[in-house]
């Protein structure tokens, strides 16, 4: 289950030129943003499906910059130029279409992305006329909405296999950056991040340690490899990750994976969703069967009468076993099915035990490493962006929402 993190922002700020030059910077509302560049960019009499392909792609770009943090994490004040060298057309103050501002109000918070992707599509166009490159031709996609394509088929025209997300969440935009500087002793989704970053930018730069796991525990492994990383990048070698560090761990992280670019390597990260499933049973497959079998394996290091087992994502016999175990252990019905109750009554047990242990990752290394599929941390899609709320003791992730295709 995918949890939707990229965001749309309330508002966005506009630099009235190219990214170097002395210009004014404007704060608008995102949805003002959006008309004002679909109406510098198309012609309000095209078809509707031509209207809403060309601003699809508007808004995927938009919010591929600004999930990517592109120019704040190369140090500039602002989200987006009004360059078209760089970005899109942009004319403060202007007025806007009516047929376009019909579209932009009911899909501002759409936006294409690649199936297993996360981040926006960094949706490139041009007017196919003048100017060409790999994206939508607008002139074009006009042309395929007189043969009757609508707009979800213009868009996969021109950029192949993409999906559609709807009703994005809307939220004030902010820093990805914590606030405060993360170091040793740090724990939590923050971390995870820089732990992220650091083993992708590790695959380019082997000089950094590359981290055998993401734990979200800002240990001594953790701090070697971020002192590597800042030696390489001329910053300041302490084995703290401040503003300075975050951001240009940000950069290289979006540049390797090359999230800013239509031909994106992808940021593959999914958020795992604790709530109970529908009863698993012998038979299924996948990646709540992981999560079980997880949950189990740390329960069995605590509960001798839970035996351990394989963590394959495979519901086999073994592993009935085990839930057939810990149901008598914890006085369940022993049916072997992992019903609500199984479900609830295993992670209570499992969290309690992950909170107050498995937490002290210098000192219980191994459990995680060897054991944990995937934890509550390690696939988080918050690689870039500030969570929308502040964090203090007795917060926790939310549940994951389902995307709407």
């Amino acid at each position: 289950m995918i949890n939707v993190i990229p965001y749309v922002p309330q508002r966005i700020t506009v630099h009235l030129g190219p990214p170097g030059a002395s210009a004014a910077n404007v704060t608008v509302p995102f949805i003002n943003y959006i008309k004002n560049v679909a109406s510098s960019e198309i012609y309000p009499t095209w078809e509707e499906s031509a209207l809403r392909a060309n601003i699809l792609a508007i808004i995927s770009f938009t919010l591929n910059r600004v999930y990517t943090e592109f120019y704040p994490s190369r140090g500039y004040d602002f989200d987006i130029t009004s360059s078209t060298a760089y970005d899109q057309a942009f004319v403060n103050g202007r007025s806007f279409f009516s047929s376009v501002s019909a579209v932009v109000d009911e899909i501002f918070n759409d936006y294409l992305r690649r199936p297993g992707f996360v981040e926006p599509l960094a949706a490139k166009y041009c007017n196919g006329t003048t100017v060409t490159c790999e994206g939508l031709s607008q002139w074009g996609s006009q042309d395929l909405a007189q043969q009757g394509l609508n707009s979800l088929q213009i868009v996969r025209n021109y950029y192949g296999d993409v999906e559609l997300v709807q009703d994005a969440p809307i939220r004030n935009n902010a820093s990805s950056y914590p606030g405060t500087p993360l170091r040793r002793g740090s724990s939590g989704p923050f971390v995870v991040v820089v732990q992220v970053e650091l083993n992708r930018i590790a695959q380019s730069y082997p000089a950094i340690p590359k981290l055998d796991s993401v734990d979200g525990i800002f240990g001594s492994r953790t701090e070697a490899s971020v002192i590597a990383f800042q030696r390489i990048f001329g910053l300041t070698p302490d084995g703290i990750v401040g503003k300075a560090t975050w951001y240009e761990l940000v950069r290289l992280y979006t540049g390797l994976n090359r999230l800013s670019e239509l031909r994106s390597e992808g940021q593959q990260f999914y958020a795992v969703n604790w709530t109970h499933p529908d009863a698993i049973s012998q038979g299924n497959t996948g990646e709540k069967v992981r999560l079980l079998q997880y949950m189990l394996v740390i329960l069995s290091e605590y509960i001798s009468q839970i035996p351990a087992v394989a963590v394959d994502g495979i519901f086999g016999p073994a592993t009935r076993s085990a839930v057939l175990a810990a149901q008598r252990y914890f006085g369940l019905p022993q049916t072997g099915v992992v019903d609500a109750n199984t479900w609830d009554t295993l992670y209570d047990a499992f969290s309690g035990i992950e909170t107050t242990s498995l937490d002290d990752g210098e000192n219980y290394p191994d459990i995680r490493q060897q054991t944990a599929p995937k934890n509550r941390y390690s696939t988080t899609t918050t690689m870039t962006q500030y969570p929308g709320s502040e964090m203090r003791v007795g917060s926790s992730d939310p549940v994951a929402q389902e995307v709407v295709r």
